[in-house]
């Protein structure tokens, strides 16, 4: 499992994402990583037990290169999550681009794409 989180990681800086979730590697276990600039968080079956507030920001997603749109979401999450290890429960105060980006993956995690919950899509067109 320590080779999915370290692939996983590695995919993730590889396309300069903040976050990346199992399902969209083609693995179904319940494990995101989240990098937002304070160092890797491995989080396995993650779960918001709290949330507050609300704001509107644009996102995309490292699974629709080039498509990104406007997402309502929780301000503040409150997020509990077992550790890299699958051990010991770990609470995750986040908010702002922590919290969106908790909230993105935790979302993949359910079947659930930011395009769902998304207004104003845009798609980049490629250069030809």
């Amino acid at each position: 499992m320590l080779t999915l989180v370290d692939n996983m990681l590695e995919t993730m800086y590889a396309a300069d994402g903040v976050g990346l979730a199992a399902p969209q590697v083609g693995i179904p276990v319940r494990l995101i990583v989240v990098d937002v600039g304070d160092g890797p968080m491995v989080l396995f079956n993650p779960r918001i037990v709290r949330s507050a507030g609300e704001a509107a920001a644009r996102e995309g997603c490292l699974s629709l290169p080039g498509v990104t749109g406007e997402v309502v979401r929780a301000d503040r999450v409150t997020v509990e999550a077992l550790g890299r290890n699958g051990q010991g429960v770990r609470r995750i105060e986040g908010e702002g681009l922590l919290a969106r980006a908790l909230q993105h993956e935790i979302d993949h995690l359910d079947g659930i794409l930011f395009t769902d919950k998304a207004t104003n899509i845009v798609e980049e067109q490629a250069d030809e």
